[in-house]
Order: C-alpha cells, then sequence, then structure tokens
C-alpha cells in the first residue's frame, strides 16, 4: 500500500484517454473507502469508474473500450485472470494494479496468476514508515486474522522487509 499503484492507473488511462483512445476503470464494489463512482487514490487523484461484484462483469461492461483498467486486482475472484486474457486475446489493453502480498507476506488472490501471464509488469515500493527504505509490504497495525480488511493510514503502513514483522497485529 501507499506505493502509488492506483495513482500510476490514473496516469495511464488519462495518458490513453489524451490518445482517444476508449477507456473504462473497474474497481471492486466491495472496496468502499473512496468511491464507487470513482477510482481514488491516497493522493486524492480520481477517474471515473465503475464498481463490479466479479470479474465476468468486466467482461460484459467493456466491450466498447480500447484500454480497460482494473484497480485493487487482489479483492477480485481467481477468474479474473481468465477475464484479463480473454480482454487482451480480443485486441484490448489491460491495466491491472494490485497488491501482490497480504498483511502475512502471502501471495494475494489473483494477483500471482496475473503477474505470471502479464507481458509487463511494473512493481512500485512505497517507502518504509520505520527506517525510510524502500517497503513491500504492508504491515497491519490493527484488526483481526482475517485477510481482507479495508482500511488506509489508519490500518496500514508501508515497510521494508526488515521492519515487517507479520505475526505483530
Amino acid at each position: 500500500m501507499f506505493s502509488g499503484k492506483t495513482e500510476e492507473l490514473i496516469r495511464r488511462m488519462k495518458r490513453a484517454r489524451f490518445a482517444r483512445q476508449r477507456v473504462e476503470i473497474f474497481q471492486p464494489a466491495m472496496d468502499t473507502r473512496y468511491s464507487r463512482e470513482e477510482v481514488v487514490s491516497h493522493n486524492e487523484s480520481a477517474l471515473q469508474s465503475t464498481a463490479v461484484t466479479t470479474s465476468s462483469e468486466i467482461l460484459l461492461l467493456a466491450t466498447e473500450s480500447d484500454v480497460i483498467g482494473i484497480d485493487e486486482g487482489q479483492f477480485f475472484d481467481p477468474d479474473l485472470t481468465q477475464v484479463v486474457e480473454q480482454l487482451a486475446r480480443s485486441g484490448k489493453r489491460v491495466i491491472v494494479a494490485g497488491l501482490d502480498q497480504d498483511f502475512k507476506g502471502k501471495p494475494f488472490g489473483p494477483m500471482p496468476d496475473l503477474l505470471a501471464v502479464a507481458e509487463y509488469v511494473t512493481k512500485l515500493h512505497a517507502i518504509c514508515l520505520v527506517c525510510g527504505a524502500p517497503a513491500n509490504h504492508s504491515q497491519r497495525l490493527a484488526g483481526g486474522e482475517e485477510r481482507v480488511l479495508l482500511g488506509a493510514v489508519e490500518a496500514y503502513e508501508p515497510r521494508c522487509r526488515e521492519c515487517f514483522k507479520p505475526d505483530a497485529t
């Protein structure tokens, strides 16, 4: 978290729109942190989006798009990989932003499979709030053991490998 994944997705989608490509962004309906009508970054950049409950809905709704953005890919069902591959095979460019690891440092949702079939992968890092090194983990600060706990700065902070304590919650 806090590495700029959504910010980068918004930037790429705006560039595609500037190039007169038809764009559509999808987000999981369960992510209610900011807005159901917009993808919003922690820096408060926003772009109109469509909330969906399953990845198969994206196939139905993206028929007129040239470029499809998907935010918070880790929250989607396992079929997301097949949906993305089907869209790509039909000539569409698909950009997925998401966490590759959960708060315990384990592979998260469909992201490992997506990483395996992607043509390009951009891995962004936040800054560790303990030591200032590049951070590739999300340290949960509070909450239980459930895998999905929606939150931002009140629930998580970025940590490097050395400062990350997966069993500290």
